[in-house]
């Protein structure tokens, strides 16, 4: 039954056993309820202490009987039970996850540090080993989120429980240990709470503008709200500071403990987090780089190829492109990487894209003189197709060719690599050894920590491309994981001209795929005019650090929408007397205090107002401070509150 009508009830039932007792004690419903008393005390006893004692008894006796019928009739402890969960959520953090059903609830008196969970379930010498490794210092609270994990993945498996207990017993707190073997990060900026998977990006300011149940709490988020993805505005040091660099911290250690799998899009040398905090870093445009990105994103489709390189290319040519977005751009793409695919068994290297897109004839001739030699005549009409848009001086296929060749410079030779090379015949320029490892999105199935550095000051253009590239194989890649169990998440820490109208129909998918985004933008004029108010509609967590614009408020103003408000106007009215005693005592009242005299009257309203205006979110938010609104994937939301963001 739900926790309203319960509620419901047991007031109902209050007020019912309230006025049958006061009935019945008053004598509405007559004395019979008294008769088995008189009926045992004798009448020489009436009116002695030793009567008005046995009445007081037997009184209360008869109201504790009404009481309990209505105290069972109403549910009274139940109601109870749950005002006091109530009152416990209310204690908690906005975010915080309720705590699994199928773990059994630990007393209070029991130490976490004694694993009490492993000890009920079976695995007290795996406890006595881990809570050992705990006193000597051997363990940190990412090993302790680790086995917690795990623990909880081998539940319910009689083969689990073994293996589990073997791991422990061979190799203590370091069992299961991350790929890279790191159990830590080199450096801690922010307050963490793994066992929640939470860190704690402010404290609410003790304002009037914050409900009184936020003030002074701690705001924290985790992966349930993350999973709705984030939209962060403000000076870009600050954002990147104070709300970027604790979430990509917070995550590292999540994946450390096999719990997430983070990418950080990031400018190059900004220096926000070191990189043994990250397994792998790449570096588009620098000989140093240990990887390059698979421009495919490892996929298989030629349509599904097509659609990501489409997005990267031209995806932010909302006003250029027919319709809008990079559909059309994917279709034609798609005419050209479908014949390749079929005769090479791969897609084509960068070099050789860019040939195509360009209708370098010898090309175009090989390509179709394989597909013949195949049999392939449903791809050959396709490649014909592509040849009478590209024969088009103002279309799609010029406007791909010219983006591409943004890529195809010197600084990025060899980045742009395949993890799949050609297996049937022989694609010009892909016989030579990629100086760069291939890598590919596809690893989200993994627990890895990425940072892409974008070359922002030589090629501005070309770091757009990139994120606009990362972004679309994120999409695609965290949506086909075969086990959405772990939380994927992306980070752009300069989210300008990367949002379009298929990244906003990519973050309706990842909430429902475990996985998120946050963007972090300086300003919302870089967001294309007709996309401003989708976004913000589609993201659940937004922040408003002090230093925007009206123009920018007024989009968070109507996004957080109105609230009722009581008003109070208090209006002065000068009194005029009519008889002549009266109208001579105001006069003199006048004469001595130089005032007229005067009543006033009050007039309360109710009126919706916003929540925070775009003056507000202009000049009234100190610095320091942020306005937050939160949203978890379960649908709950909080108001939005005025912040102050740790340092």
């Amino acid at each position: 039954m739900p926790t309203r009508q319960i509620a419901a009830g047991a007031v109902a039932t209050g007020f019912g056993a309230w006025i049958t007792w006061g009935l019945l004690s008053n004598g509405y419903l007559g004395w019979y309820w008294q008769w088995p008393y008189l009926a045992i005390v004798p009448r020489s006893q009436y009116g002695s202490e030793v009567w008005i004692f046995f009445a007081k008894v037997y009184t209360y006796l008869v109201m504790g009987a009404v009481y309990l019928f209505f105290a069972r009739l109403g549910r009274w402890l139940e109601a109870a039970r749950r005002m006091i969960a109530w009152a416990r959520r209310r204690g908690q953090p906005p975010g915080t996850p309720p705590r699994p059903r199928h773990q059994p609830m630990p007393s209070p008196d029991q130490d976490p540090a004694e694993w009490p969970e492993l000890r009920a379930g079976g695995a007290s010498e795996a406890a006595d080993r881990l809570a050992g490794e705990l006193r000597a210092g051997r363990m940190t609270d990412v090993d302790y989120a680790r086995i917690a994990r795990v623990w909880t993945a081998v539940q319910g498996r009689r083969e689990g429980l073994i293996e589990f207990g073997l791991a422990v017993r061979e190799h203590g707190a370091a069992a299961w240990p991350h790929g890279s073997g790191a159990r830590d990060l080199p450096a801690r900026t922010a307050h963490h709470d793994l066992t929640l998977g939470q860190v704690r990006i402010g404290i609410a300011a003790t304002s009037e503008r914050n409900p009184y149940e936020y003030r002074g709490v701690g705001v924290a988020v985790d992966p349930g709200l993350l999973g709705t993805s984030a939209l962060a505005v403000g000076p870009p040091a600050v954002v990147a500071a104070r709300l970027v660099r604790p979430v990509v911290e917070s995550l590292c250690l999540q994946a450390l403990a096999g719990q997430a799998a983070v990418i950080s899009v990031t400018a190059a040398d900004t220096g926000l987090s070191p990189d043994g905090a990250f397994d792998v870093v790449i570096r588009p445009g620098r000989p140093d780089s240990s990887h390059g990105l698979d421009l495919y994103g490892g996929a298989v489709d030629p349509d599904e190829a097509a659609g990501m390189v489409a997005e990267a290319l031209v995806g932010d040519e909302v006003t250029i492109l027919p319709g809008g977005d990079s559909r059309r751009a994917a279709t034609v793409l798609a005419q050209l990487l479908g014949p390749y695919h079929a005769a090479y068994g791969g897609f084509p290297t960068l070099r050789d894209l860019r040939d195509l897109l360009d209708g370098s004839r010898p090309q175009l001739d090989a390509l179709r003189v394989q597909l013949l030699d195949v049999g392939l005549d449903v791809q050959v009409r396709d490649l014909e197709s592509y040849e009478r848009q590209a024969a088009q001086p103002a279309g799609v296929a010029a406007l791909l060719a010219e983006r591409i060749a943004l890529l195809d410079r010197p600084a990025f030779a060899g980045f742009f690599t395949s993890e799949a090379p050609p297996t049937l015949g022989a694609a010009p320029g892909t016989g030579e050894e990629p100086p760069y490892r291939p890598f590919s999105l596809q690893a989200l199935e993994h627990p890895l920590r990425i940072r892409v550095d974008l070359p922002e000051r030589g090629h501005a253009e070309a770091s757009r491309i990139i994120a606009r590239l990362v972004l679309a194989q994120f999409a695609q890649c965290a949506t086909a994981r075969r086990d959405q169990t772990r939380f994927a998440f992306l980070v752009l820490d300069d989210a300008a001209q990367v949002v379009t109208p298929q990244s906003l129909r990519s973050l309706q998918r990842l909430r429902s795929a475990h996985a998120g985004v946050m963007l972090a933008l300086p300003a919302l004029a870089d967001v294309p005019e007709p996309l401003r108010g989708p976004l913000l509609g589609m993201v659940g967590c937004r922040a408003v650090c002090s230093g925007v614009t009206p123009w920018d408020g007024a989009h968070f103003a109507e996004a957080w929408g109105v609230e009722w408000v009581e008003t109070r106007t208090v209006t002065a009215h000068e009194i005029r007397a009519d008889e002549p005693l009266a109208r001579a005592m105001h006069g003199l009242r006048r004469l001595t205090t130089g005032k007229a005299v005067t009543r006033e009257s009050v007039t309360v309203k109710r009126e919706q107002r916003q929540r925070w205006s775009a003056s507000d979110l202009a000049n009234e938010v100190p610095v320091g401070h942020a306005v937050v609104s939160l949203t978890s994937v379960s649908g709950e939301r909080t108001p939005p509150i005025l912040v102050k963001i740790t340092d």
